[in-house]
């Protein structure tokens, strides 16, 4: 048989999705499982784009330009604008969801054998852009009885080499929820440009930022103007994963000369996606409004629940709908799937992301899960009882 390449035998299984050949089995059994290990919200699409969608009355089905639909171009630098970043459309190129603007940005700053920096625990999918693209992840531990703050920057700092072409982050953070400070931005302008490093910021959850909490965007930061490649998605804003349609937003011309040349070869993004992202924009307020309002409420119930089982730690994140919780438990993989494999309480069970997959340092996150608070607030008591009794159940449970 001919061998596998080496690429794909190296390339990470997600920790938010393998586990899912256990979920449907538990589900086959009769149990019904909650899932809390992935970030597909319940909150409903706004009316707006599902009815932009029913209303196309195109007679081709054609290609879009590679860089994304003018009109929605436009529409899109409009909403930015608003936030302050200053930007025009030919600063915009449209892509298949946010993970394909990760991958581009990453292709386009940095070449195969050099470095990019990264916080970690961080979003499991840059490890397998990075390696799809030969490109070396260098990890910075931060630690959850930190909060997973932004760890100091002279640990950055101190991991700059000659090979080192970026820093990513994600604000706010997939998976702890934590959103960087003023403070914490300005302290990374400043090294990007003290040792003339691109500056990649994903920031799929702008939107979700509680209890008052600003949100900082480099593109809202002076002298970052050349450095700054940002990456967005109507996945979660819109309560629209499905659509598969993000960004990439960079004042840099000739790097988006370059990602150009990548969106090229890939043709083009959906239509359908983009005329129903275009209606979008128009959204109220008060549709964010109502859903930040809800997400806080289900922060606070997953937070205070959690904090509340014996053993189990969890901060209280700022932004974004995660929670990165320490479990007493020998290793948090295990666990997960034995929640899924073997336990069950009133014919429930709990699915979770382990956070070892969250991070590149060994052992890091070993007894951490990744929780997302996608589910109503019901539901989630009903995890939370769940998860407390499959605690009291497993085997491999520490601190007893």
């Amino acid at each position: 048989m001919p061998a596998i390449s080496i690429k794909g035998d190296e390339m990470p299984a997600s920790p938010i999705r393998k586990l899912t050949p256990y979920a449907e089995k538990a589900k086959r059994e009769g149990k019904h499982v909650y899932h809390l290990n992935i970030g597909q919200p319940d909150i409903e699409t706004p009316q707006i784009m599902l009815d932009a969608v029913r209303n196309i009355n195109f007679k081709v089905w054609a290609y879009t330009p590679s860089e994304g639909i003018e009109s929605y171009r436009n529409k899109l630098a409009g909403y930015y604008n608003k936030l302050g970043y200053a930007i025009h459309a030919d600063d915009i190129l449209v892509t298949n969801g946010g993970s394909e603007a990760l991958s581009f940005a990453m292709q386009a700053c940095v070449n195969p054998g050099e470095e990019i920096i990264i916080p970690e625990p961080f979003y499991a999918n840059y490890n397998s852009f990075t390696r799809s693209a030969g490109i070396d992840v260098i990890p910075i531990l931060s630690r959850i009885d930190e909060g997973f703050a932004l760890p100091p920057i002279a640990d950055f700092e101190a991991a700059v080499t000659s090979k080192t072409r970026a820093i990513a982050i994600c604000n706010p953070n997939n998976p702890t929820g934590y959103l960087y400070s003023r403070e914490e931005m300005e302290a990374l302008r400043d090294l990007c440009l003290k040792y003339d490093l691109f500056l990649l910021v994903d920031e799929a959850y702008r939107e979700f930022c509680y209890d008052g909490r600003e949100f900082v965007s480099p593109m809202q930061l002076d002298g970052l103007e050349q450095h700054t490649v940002v990456v967005d998605t109507i996945s979660k804003r819109y309560s629209a994963c499905g659509a598969r349609l993000g960004c990439l937003i960079t004042k840099n011309k000739e790097l988006w000369n370059v990602v150009l040349k990548f969106a090229q070869a890939r043709l083009s993004a959906p239509a359908v996606a983009q005329i129903a992202a275009e209606a979008a924009i128009d959204t109220p307020q008060s549709y964010f409004d109502a859903v930040k309002k809800e997400y806080t409420a289900r922060r606070d119930t997953l937070v205070t629940g959690l904090n509340a089982i014996d053993g189990v730690f969890c901060p209280n994140p700022g932004g974004a709908f995660y929670v990165v919780a320490r479990l007493p438990v020998d290793d948090a993989d295990r666990f997960c799937q034995w929640m899924l494999e073997y336990f069950s309480y009133e014919n429930q069970t709990v699915m979770m992301a382990p956070a070892s997959g969250f991070y590149n340092t060994p052992e890091a996150g070993k007894n951490e899960v990744r929780l997302a608070y996608v589910l109503n607030r019901d539901d989630l008591k009903r995890a939370l009882i769940c998860l407390e009794r499959g605690l009291v159940d497993y085997p491999g449970r520490i601190g007893l």
